[in-house]
């Protein structure tokens, strides 16, 4: 069994994700369902295999270091792959995501007009959050694509790892990976400040020095593009005041109050119309009445604007899955799974 047999069925079954786990034939996710691949049990001894013909030298030291190591790897002809590669019961597994080679078009992913208008502002902070799998590095690389057909700009990315690679347009596009590139985000993006950009994209505020710095350089006049874990605007700002210690918590309620433009939270459905899968965002526009309720730390307050300011673009989560609910997009089990108020909603789509 070869890998990159399996890497070309997985493709042309259009899956998301590939796991290879020994003792088991190998496993890729179709719009979010786990199939096996009519394809013999893979042993230890292939694992191994599959170990050095995927990951580069920087990352086989990491895994033997380590028992777990994050890499891109190219399959000629095919595909890019993230690749965690990580021990189970005394034998390498591996986990690929398979990233599609070509940015998608922000207009084409069904994503609300607003997103686009975000990709003209001169500076501050824009957050895309979501679980895992939820399409947030395909919403920011189709954002950044957008930028690069229309400016001409320098734009650095700090990422883990790398995964849409992007050709130089009318902007400057620096790509950096974790590990290979540099030691850390917080790292890369000090020295960033120094390298002339205009527009930055950090992989993940994962830690508060990454966060502190994220947000010095918007307020010194960059557009920051970061991912966070959450999964709704407000508490992604609340999960963002929590990193600090309590005696600076009011200060950087201040500073992001005046940094942040705009928190777009998401998750990927199954679609029942059309094979594929279709995002359900909430879109948090900071406005002055936000800036307020965050300078004031009111942002239980947050969800309420939201749903009173859908003129201006804003959207709840819950408001978004019930339009693609009743557009015929997405299953009612499925609507009402991912709500953020599941009874509220099911009382709406039964109206």
């Amino acid at each position: 069994m070869k890998l990159l047999d399996i890497l070309k069925h997985a493709l042309q079954s259009d899956a998301s994700d590939i796991h290879l786990i020994a003792g088991h034939p190998p496993v890729m996710r179709v719009h979010t369902v786990i199939t096996p691949m009519e394809m013999p049990e893979i042993t230890p001894e292939l694992c191994r295999q599959f170990l050095t013909e995927m990951a580069p030298k920087e990352a086989l030291a990491r895994f033997e270091a380590n028992k777990d190591a994050d890499f891109s790897f190219f399959a000629p002809g095919l595909a890019r792959f993230r690749v965690n590669a990580h021990m189970q019961r005394g034998a390498i597994g591996f986990a690929l995501r398979i990233v599609k080679t070509k940015v998608p078009a922000l207009q084409k992913l069904n994503l609300p007009e607003v997103i686009t208008r975000l990709t003209y502002l001169p500076r501050g902070l824009v957050l895309v959050t979501g679980d895992t799998g939820s399409g947030k590095s395909t919403t920011l690389a189709a954002m950044i694509q957008a930028m690069n057909e229309r400016y001409s700009k320098h734009i650095i990315t700090l990422e883990d790892p790398v995964e849409y690679t992007f050709s130089s347009n009318r902007c400057l596009i620096e790509q950096r990976e974790l590990g290979a590139d540099m030691p850390s985000f917080a790292s890369a993006l000090k020295h960033a400040l120094r390298q002339d950009p205009d527009i930055i994209l950090v992989g993940e505020m994962r830690d508060l020095e990454t966060t502190q710095l994220a947000i010095t350089a918007a307020e010194t006049g960059h557009l920051v593009l970061s991912t966070l874990h959450t999964v709704s605007a407000s508490q992604t700002v609340e999960r963002i005041i929590d990193m600090y210690p309590a005696g600076q918590q009011n200060q950087i309620r201040s500073m992001l109050a005046n940094t942040l433009q705009a928190v777009i939270s998401q998750t990927l459905f199954s679609r029942i119309d059309n094979p594929g899968m279709v995002p359900a965002v909430e879109i948090l526009l900071c406005t002055p009445a936000v800036r307020n309720l965050i300078r004031e730390a009111r942002t239980f307050e947050i969800p309420n604007v939201i749903e009173t300011s859908r003129q201006m673009g804003m959207i709840t989560l819950d408001k978004c899955i019930a339009e693609l609910y009743f557009n015929g997009m997405i299953a009612r089990d499925d609507a009402i799974a991912s709500a953020n108020m599941p009874d509220k909603l099911e009382r709406l789509i039964a109206a």
